[in-house]
């Protein structure tokens, strides 16, 4: 076999491995060692059997996780949205928005959603958003007589746009893979996480105003309260929250401090309001820091297995294969990121958008130079499209979350259903910002310049 056959079964067989259910992080190391150990293979391998420059590669990839200053960030950032959740921040956060959007049709679900925005930001882990306001959305909006199907969906929609809403550590990860700036890339996706939260909104008012049954309005009795103790329940829930948010986002969108000195201000800042809330106990502390160190390790056991798989891979020539496959297709740049849009979208079943950011979107940054192609514009739309493998049948995670502490009488079924039309806005707004990318890159061009 040739080198490039030999860089096709390595692939071949880690998808296959992956399927039959082992570890994707060791997989990868397992892997990019046995094969690399091929390649790399001297004509006196026999006689020495340990020296062979894998053990370097390992070695190096191992270190240079360790020292990218770039990762920093993501155990600050998971550590700040476990203390957030572990605070009952939430349950006053979507009593208050409940209670101010009072006037809007299908109030409750658009107090969901707003809480899920807000939360899903300061939190940026899908699954523990969606079993939050699974637990305290869900029951409330099925009691006040909401559409099974539409609380479900608003509930597993919502609960996926922390991986797009900065801060998302779904693109501190793009960015320590493909080199753009984490600053950039957060100006970047900042407009298109509202638009699609506001195409959710939208979507849920719409169809609670054609058919208020889906949405049934409160007595007045439940809702109607003074003014001053409404703002002093909104002061008191949306406002800390908010300004954690906001001095986190701006100290890095304005070029105050990096992304690592804004996510340990972050950190710190959860801690002082978990504290303020009274809801800052040792066992929470406990619980933070090894779900943080656990998540932490996952993602860095997952950057050295694929750094050294993908520098295994390139030097057996697998990249020239695939860059050589997609040019003999002769496709235009918009075919193309519609094919690598396709196939992240077909990934996003088995895997989840931490794989695929780090495994696989680094097969198709080298060809972005080709195409002429924004990796700030690409990143945004991989985020974007990440949406659809939490929301789309038979493998959507946001809707067996939802099921894992939904009610017994809700079915699956009934979830995926409610799912597929927010699964259409996120299509839609795929299609917004394919047609007008100014959408993406204006507000960095605008900030930060050209780059």
């Amino acid at each position: 076999m040739t080198d490039p056959q030999v860089a096709m079964l390595m692939m071949g067989s880690f998808i296959v491995s992956i399927l039959l259910g082992f570890p994707i992080c060791f997989t990868l190391v397992a892997m990019g060692t046995g094969f690399g150990y091929y390649a790399y293979a001297t004509s006196d391998q026999l006689s020495h059997i340990f020296l062979n420059n894998i053990f370097d590669l390992l070695v190096n990839q191992t270190y240079s996780v360790m020292i990218n200053d770039v990762l920093v960030a993501v155990p600050l950032f998971l550590f700040m949205g476990y203390i957030v959740e572990r605070a009952n921040i939430m349950e006053r956060l979507f009593y208050s928005l409940n209670i101010a959007a009072r006037m809007v049709p299908g109030a409750m679900a658009v107090a969901a959603l707003m809480t899920c925005a807000v939360f899903a930001t300061a939190v940026g882990i899908v699954g523990a958003v969606v079993t939050l306001m699974g637990l305290l959305a869900f029951p409330a909006l099925l009691k006040a007589g909401y559409d099974e199907k539409l609380a479900s969906g608003v509930i597993c929609a919502g609960g996926c746009l922390g991986i797009l809403i900065p801060p998302s550590i779904m693109l501190i990860l793009y960015g320590a893979v493909s080199g753009v700036s984490v600053v950039r890339l957060y100006a970047g996706a900042l407009i298109p996480g509202f638009v699609l939260a506001g195409l959710y909104i939208l979507y849920v008012i719409g169809r609670a105003w054609l058919n208020p049954k889906l949405a049934p309005k409160p007595p007045r009795e439940e809702w109607d309260i003074p003014l001053k103790e409404l703002l002093y329940m909104i002061l008191t829930s949306f406002v800390p929250l908010a300004v954690l948010i906001m001095s986190v986002l701006g100290a890095i969108l304005f070029g105050l401090a990096t992304p690592s000195e804004a996510a340990s201000v972050g950190a710190f800042g959860s801690l002082a309001l978990a504290a303020a809330y009274r809801e800052l106990t040792w066992e929470r502390l406990k619980q933070s820091v090894y779900l943080t160190m656990r998540t932490s390790a996952m993602v860095c056991w997952l950057f050295v297995g694929s750094w050294t798989f993908s520098s295994v891979f390139s030097y057996l020539g697998g990249h020239m294969v695939i860059e050589e496959f997609v040019l003999g297709l002769k496709i235009s740049p918009v075919l193309f990121l519609i094919m690598a849009q396709m196939i992240i979208f077909l990934l996003g079943w088995p895997l989840e958008w931490s794989e695929i950011i780090i495994i696989f979107v680094p097969i198709f940054l080298p060809l972005l130079d080709i195409f002429n192609i924004d990796p700030l514009f690409f990143g945004i739309i991989v985020a974007l499209n990440l949406q659809t493998s939490f929301l789309t049948p038979p493998m959507a995670m946001s809707c067996y979350y939802l099921k894992g502490i939904a009610p017994p009488h809700i079915q699956l079924t009934t979830i995926f259903k409610g799912s597929l039309p927010f699964l259409v806005m996120v299509l839609i707004s795929m299609v917004i910002l394919y047609t007008f990318p100014v959408i993406t890159t204006w507000l960095p061009s605008i900030v930060y310049g050209v780059n």
